[in-house]
């Protein structure tokens, strides 16, 4: 699990907390039921509106990978790609039914499957190819639904507060109440813009770049995949692969001490 998503949530409202403390006021003067209930329900009704219901299930299914965040980093792949080759080199391309069941993931499974029943290069390139495209699809789908939570929620924190000023010039015969309630006016504003930048914009940061992430480890599954039909040598599977990722290039030492771990592994 990669925490990176809750501390960073966590140091934003602290700091919000902080401030509101350093200046004498009080958090629980923000926790107005009303305007939050106008902001958070509008904001997701809203959204819900401008998307389908199929997105919008998708961008909720995406909110446990989003917290859990990448399974697999693309340079964590490498080694299996490269254990897969010295296995096709040496037993022939047949004997990666072998690996399916220890495979990391569904797609490095799919393209092993495909390159033991005797795909041809052209249709195994297309098979992952659709496979890549659906994936950044999905990936795009949910990321842009958060996005536009955040992009709704400051408007319909200000709809808010105008609603609320409206009630303030309705009791402009009673001073007394004025202050209060014109604070009360503005906390449907910071709670459009505190939503929208503290939650819905993080949320679609985050799974924008755990897509981006996920797309390259499987580009790097793909062209590993096909090398491995060529018949590529390990070594240059390895060096092409590190070279296409944004690992750091390995030591000779490493790279002697990366198959073991492969085999290992598998």
């Amino acid at each position: 699990m990669d925490p990176a998503f809750l501390i960073g949530v966590v140091l934003a409202f602290g700091a919000l907390v902080a401030m509101i403390t350093m200046e004498g006021a009080s958090f629980e003067a923000l926790l107005i039921p009303a305007p939050m209930i106008l902001v958070l329900g509008s904001t997701i009704g809203v959204g819900i509106a401008s998307h389908t219901l199929r997105d919008t299930i998708l961008a909720v299914q995406s909110l446990g990978r989003m917290v859990r965040g990448p399974k697999m980093t693309p340079e964590a792949v490498i080694p299996f790609l490269v254990g897969y080759a010295e296995k096709a080199r040496g037993e022939g391309l047949l004997a990666l039914e072998q690996e399916l069941d220890s495979a990391p993931d569904a797609f490095t499974r799919q393209a092993l499957q495909a390159l033991a029943d005797g795909t041809d290069a052209e249709d195994l390139q297309t098979v992952m190819d659709d496979e890549i495209a659906a994936t950044a699809s999905r990936n795009r789908v949910a990321s842009k639904f958060f996005g536009s939570l955040g992009g709704y929620a400051p408007t319909i924190g200000i709809v808010g507060t105008v609603v609320s000023l409206t009630h303030v010039l309705e009791k402009l015969d009673e001073p007394d109440h004025l202050g209060p309630m014109i604070a009360a006016a503005f906390v449907a504003t910071l709670w459009g813009l505190l939503s929208a930048n503290f939650i819905w914009n993080p949320i679609s940061g985050r799974l924008g770049r755990i897509g981006a992430v996920e797309l390259e480890r499987m580009t790097l599954v793909s062209e590993g995949m096909l090398a491995i039909q060529a018949g590529s040598a390990p070594h240059l599977l390895q060096e092409r692969l590190e070279a296409l990722s944004t690992v750091k290039p390995k030591t000779k030492k490493q790279k002697r001490e990366q198959t073991p771990a492969a085999e290992e592994a598998r």
